[in-house]
C-alpha cells in the first residue's frame, strides 16, 4: 500500500527540483508594456511631429560606444528605427535570423529624444531582451523602493532585537536584510554584481536552517514588549493597505493571475489561450488561478492591463493573511508574544512589502506553506495544503516528502489527501497541454537572474546541482524533525536549496522561506517566552 505514496513523493520531488521556478512570463515583461512601436514610412524624411529623420536618429545611436563595440564584435547586424512614445526614437540592431529560425535576435537598443537629440538609454547584452534588468525606478513596488521606506522598515525589523549581547541570531537577521544590497545593485542595473551576491546569502541560510533544525537556538531577549508590537502591526497594516491602493502597481505575474482567474470562471480555456500582452501567463498551477477567482468575480477584469483591482485586492488579502497565520503559529508554539513578534517581522521585512505593492502572487505561496506548517499535527490537512501550495508555483512540491513523512504513523492519510488534491485539481485539464504550458515553457526559457543563466554555466553542472537538491528534499524526510519549529527550518532549507539550482531566481521568492526562518530561529527549544526580564543562564550561542 505504500508504493503509490512513494511514487507520488518521487514524482513531486523530481518535478519541483529539476524544473525552473514558474515566474515571469516573457523576457522583461514584469512592467506594463509601453505603446506599440511603429516604423516610420520613410527613413529620409522627418515623420509628422518629429524634427529629425530616422536615418539621423540611427547615426546618433550608432555612435554610442557600447553599441559600436557590439556591432563591430559580431556578425553584420541590421538596424531598424521605431517611433516610440513621448517624442522618442527607439533604434534597434538585430542579427540576421538563422536558417529555419525566423525570430530576430536584438543585440542593441538605444532610446533617443527627438527634440534635443539626446541619448536617454543604451542597452546591450541581456538587458536588451530583459527590460526589467535595466533598473527602471519603481518597477517593483514603486515607492516601496524609496530610501525612507526601505531603510525605515529594515530598522524596524531589527528594533526588537537591538539589545546586547550580540548573538548568532543578529547575524542571521542581518543576512536576511543583506539581500537589500543585492537588490540595490539590481536596481542600479548591475547584474554582474547583483546576481552572484545573492548566492552566498542563500547558502548561509541553508546551512543555518539545517543546523537549527537539530539544535534550536536559545530564546532572544527583546527590547520591546507586546504592546509595542501590537500597535506597530496595526499601524503597518494600515500603511501597507493604503500604499497598495494609492501607489501600488501590478507586474506581469499579478496580471497573469487575474487573466487565469477570468478563464477559470468561464471565460475560456485556462491553458493555451492567454492574450498577446501576456502570452505565457498560463505557466502556473491551477490552484493559483483558483485563489484569484473570488477577487476577479468581485472586481471583474476589464480585458486589458488596466488598474487590475482584483490583483490589488488579492495581494492585500494574501499579505495580511500571512501575517495572521504567523500570529496564529507563534501563539500556538509559545504564546501571544511570539505570535505578535512573527506577525511584526512580516510587516517590517521590506521584501514582503515589495511583493504586496507589486501586485505579485508570491505571498500566496508563503500563505499556503505557512498553513501547512500550522496544520502539521493534522495529517490530511497537512497533505492537502502542501499539494495546494505545489499547484501554485510548482516549487513547493519539493516539500512533499518532508511534510508527508512528518509524524509517519499517519503517512497514508497524509499521502492520500495530497494525492486526492492533485487528482481533483488536475482532472479538468488536458495534462499534455498543461505540462507544455507550465513545465515545458519553464524548461525552455533562459534567465539572466541566476548564476546558471547569467554565466551560462554547463548544463551538466546544473543538472548535478538539481539532482543534489532533489536528493536533499528526499533526505530531510528521514530527519524526523522534533516539533513544528524544526519542520519549519527544514522546509525553509528545502526551498532555499531549490532556489539555488533553478534557472530563474528573483527577490520576490524570499517571502517563500523567510517566515519559516523566523519561526525556526525564534521558537525556544523548551518553555519560556520570546521576552525575558533577565538572560537565561549560560545561553548557547546561536
Amino acid at each position: 500500500m505504500l508504493r503509490p505514496v512513494v511514487a507520488v513523493l518521487a514524482i513531486a520531488v523530481g518535478l519541483a527540483a529539476t524544473a525552473p521556478i514558474a515566474s515571469a512570463q516573457a523576457p522583461g515583461s514584469t512592467v506594463r508594456p509601453a505603446g506599440a512601436l511603429v516604423e516610420p514610412e520613410s527613413y529620409d524624411r522627418p515623420p509628422p511631429g518629429r524634427s529629425m529623420t530616422a536615418r539621423e536618429a540611427l547615426a546618433i545611436a550608432a555612435a554610442v560606444p557600447k553599441v559600436r563595440a557590439v556591432r563591430e564584435a559580431g556578425p553584420l547586424a541590421y538596424a531598424r528605427a521605431y517611433l516610440a512614445e513621448d517624442g522618442r526614437w527607439q533604434l534597434s540592431w538585430f542579427l540576421p535570423p538563422s536558417p529555419g529560425e525566423p525570430r530576430r535576435e536584438e543585440i542593441a537598443e538605444v532610446i533617443v529624444r527627438d527634440r534635443d537629440r539626446r541619448v536617454l538609454e543604451a542597452w546591450t547584452g541581456v538587458q536588451v531582451a530583459w527590460p526589467m534588468a535595466r533598473g527602471y525606478p519603481g518597477q517593483f513596488g514603486r515607492s516601496v523602493n524609496a530610501p525612507w521606506v526601505w531603510v525605515g522598515l529594515c530598522l524596524l525589523f531589527l528594533l526588537p532585537f537591538a539589545r546586547r549581547p550580540l548573538r548568532l541570531l543578529h547575524l542571521d537577521l542581518a543576512v536576511l536584510l543583506a539581500f537589500s544590497v543585492s537588490y540595490a545593485l539590481f536596481g542600479a542595473a548591475e547584474l554582474e554584481l547583483s546576481v552572484p551576491s545573492a548566492y552566498p546569502l542563500l547558502g548561509y541560510l541553508l546551512v543555518r536552517m539545517v543546523v537549527v533544525a537539530r539544535r534550536p537556538p536559545a530564546p532572544p531577549r527583546l527590547l520591546v514588549g507586546p504592546g509595542f508590537l501590537l500597535l506597530a502591526i496595526a499601524f503597518l497594516a494600515a500603511f501597507r493597505v493604503a500604499l497598495n491602493v494609492t501607489d501600488g502597481n501590478v507586474i506581469d505575474v499579478g496580471y497573469a493571475s487575474v487573466i487565469g482567474a477570468d478563464r477559470l470562471t468561464g471565460a475560456g480555456p485556462l491553458y493555451g489561450a492567454f492574450p498577446p500582452d501576456n502570452p505565457h501567463g498560463d505557466t502556473y498551477g491551477p490552484a493559483l488561478y483558483a485563489a484569484y477567482a473570488p477577487f476577479e468575480l468581485l472586481l471583474p477584469w476589464s480585458g486589458g492591463w488596466g488598474d487590475l483591482p482584483a490583483a490589488h485586492a488579492a495581494s492585500i488579502a494574501f499579505d495580511l493573511g500571512c501575517a495572521a497565520l504567523l500570529w496564529l503559529l507563534g501563539r500556538r508554539l509559545r504564546g501571544q508574544e511570539l505570535g505578535l513578534l512573527l506577525a511584526y517581522l512580516w510587516m517590517t521585512y521590506p521584501f514582503t512589502l515589495m511583493v504586496a505593492n507589486s501586485g505579485s502572487n508570491d505571498a500566496l505561496v508563503a500563505l499556503l506553506v505557512l498553513a501547512a506548517v500550522l496544520a502539521a499535527s493534522r495529517p490530511a490537512a497537512r497533505g492537502a495544503l502542501v499539494a495546494l501550495a505545489g499547484l501554485t508555483k510548482l516549487a513547493p512540491l519539493a516539500l512533499a516528502p518532508l511534510f508527508l513523512a512528518h509524524r509517519p504513523r499517519r503517512l497514508l492519510a497524509t499521502g492520500a489527501a495530497f494525492a486526492a488534491v492533485l487528482v481533483v485539481a488536475l482532472a479538468p485539464f488536458d495534462l499534455g497541454v498543461l505540462r507544455d504550458r507550465t513545465l515545458g515553457f519553464q524548461a525552455d526559457r533562459d534567465s539572466p537572474f541566476s548564476v546558471w543563466g547569467l554565466y551560462e554555466l554547463p548544463s551538466a553542472l546544473q543538472s548535478a546541482a538539481q539532482a543534489a537538491a532533489a536528493a536533499f528534499a528526499l533526505a530531510v524526510a528521514f530527519a524526523r524533525p522534533a516539533g513544528t519549529a524544526a519542520l519549519a527550518a527544514l522546509a525553509a532549507a528545502v526551498l532555499i536549496a531549490l532556489q539555488l539550482v533553478v534557472d530563474h531566481w528573483f527577490y520576490l521568492y524570499l517571502v517563500w522561506f523567510a517566515p519559516l526562518v523566523w519561526v525556526a530561529l525564534l521558537t525556544p527549544p523548551g518553555g519560556g517566552s520570546a521576552r525575558s526580564s533577565r538572560p537565561a543562564a549560560a545561553p548557547t550561542p546561536g
